[in-house]
């Protein structure tokens, strides 16, 4: 069959657009990049910009302080160097990627970026837990982005999972470990280390910081939890609302009962939507060995999402680290790239509770005679708590004797008030260390 030309239609050359931040079509053919911070994440991130060249992407500023020493070869030469934010700022960057960490200066730089209506790509967790609904309005009014799937989990994709993933759903719990110093140490401990050995080969291997309170003593995880239950929860709470445990108060014995038990021993963020609010809390934990949680070694993060019709999905991988978290910045810069629109979660203010009605574990370490587990019985009776069992293992000197109670499910005010008194007994060489056990 013979077409006719003149009848013929030919199909109109495709259009191309390349996306500006806000989701309008930009003029130029890349989105420019500029990093603040060129540690361990910032100098991934540049490595990834360098060797994959994701289309759409020009890096073109890097920022830090005493830039002089961060210089490398394999930079292009047309990427400014600067360690003058204002270089940046009145630039032509689009993005700015803010790598530097902390509430201050980085909450300033990324604050004057918005408002000069650049778009802002972030892993710092404790600006977005602290002031993360400020800055999204921010950039809602000046027509820009900020985007921070590396704030949690790193390149693991919890935050775009939860974001859109899961946003058909009505989440009521989140658990995690989202700290991988505090698991690797702890997954070492399980395997017979002590706690300060395992710290020091921490801060060698370079996944803990020479001051460790960030990581053990739980702020950093609690930061990561206040940012996840506000985009699943849709509740806005305030970081120093959240009760922390640290870390420390775990020893060897602990995790040979919690074997005993048939559970070990994890840094677990708890959060539980419940009518009036939220129930929410971070420390170690006795975690059974059927559960998930349970299998996360080393610096591996973990999340599980509890929904009312989806039930419960599982995000885990390597949290840690420059070239993982790298991932998940340039994956929100891709995001921009390609007009990708940042859902919205109108989250509210919320009250916090740390009332979780679970079992627990109490360890005591007593100078050991006669009428001791009868008193710490009595104690518990009067407010309510019932023993489930006593576990006590042979071997250890009377004057320092460790053994365990462990109670059947009880608001952790009751217990927290009978272990008080209990505190008080004469017997006692050192403070009851209580753990909440994770049910399945």
């Amino acid at each position: 069959m013979t077409k006719n030309p003149s009848t013929e239609k030919t199909p109109p050359a495709e259009k191309q657009t390349t996306l500006a931040p806000t989701g309008h079509a930009r003029n130029s053919a890349n989105l420019k990049v500029a990093i603040l911070g060129f540690g361990t994440v910032g100098a991934s991130v540049a490595k990834i910009l360098c060797e994959l060249k994701p289309q759409g992407l020009e890096m073109t500023h890097i920022f830090n302080r005493d830039v002089a020493r961060k210089r490398v070869s394999w930079i292009p030469h047309s990427v400014q160097w600067t360690e003058d934010f204002h270089d940046v700022l009145a630039s032509g960057a689009d993005v700015v990627v803010e790598l530097a960490g902390g509430l201050d200066p980085a909450g300033e730089w990324v604050r004057k970026g918005l408002t000069a209506g650049k778009s802002v790509v972030t892993a710092n967790k404790q600006l977005i837990a602290h002031h993360g609904v400020a800055l999204e309005k921010l950039a809602a009014a000046r027509g820009c982005q900020l985007l921070y799937g590396a704030a949690v989990a790193g390149g693991i994709p919890v935050i775009p999972g939860l974001q859109h993933g899961l946003a058909g759903d009505r989440l009521t719990q989140l658990l995690g470990i989202l700290n991988g110093t505090c698991n690797f140490i702890l997954s070492k401990m399980e395997q017979g280390a002590e706690f300060n050995t395992v710290l020091s080969e921490a801060q060698a291997l370079g996944y803990a910081e020479a001051n460790p309170t960030e990581d053990v003593a739980g702020y950093d995880a609690r930061a990561k939890l206040v940012i996840l239950m506000r985009l699943a929860m849709r509740a806005d709470v305030h970081p120093e609302e959240v009760p922390c445990r640290s870390i420390t108060d775990v020893s060897a014995i602990d995790f040979t009962y919690a074997r005993d038990l048939d559970c070990t021993i994890r840094q677990i963020s708890r959060g539980q939507l419940h009518e009036e609010g939220v129930v929410a809390t971070v420390g170690p934990m006795l975690v059974p060995k059927s559960s998930p949680l349970a299998w996360s070694r080393g610096t591996e993060n973990m999340v599980i999402a509890s929904g009312q019709f989806g039930g419960d999905v599982v995000f885990s991988g390597h949290g840690a680290g420059g070239h993982p978290t790298a991932v998940a910045v340039v994956s929100d810069l891709l995001a921009i790239v390609h007009g990708s629109s940042q859902v919205e979660f109108p989250s509210r203010k919320t009250t916090v509770g740390g009332e979780f009605m679970v079992p627990h574990y109490v360890r005591f370490i007593v100078d050991d005679r006669p009428g001791i587990v009868s008193e710490i019985a009595g104690s518990l009776a009067e407010f309510g708590v019932n023993i489930n069992a006593i576990l006590q293992k042979p071997g250890h000197p009377k004057h320092n004797l460790p053994f365990v109670v462990t109670v059947e499910p009880c608001a952790s005010s009751a217990l927290k008030k009978a272990l008080a008194r209990i505190a008080k007994m004469d017997c006692l060489q050192e403070s009851p260390l209580d753990l909440q056990i994770l049910e399945n």
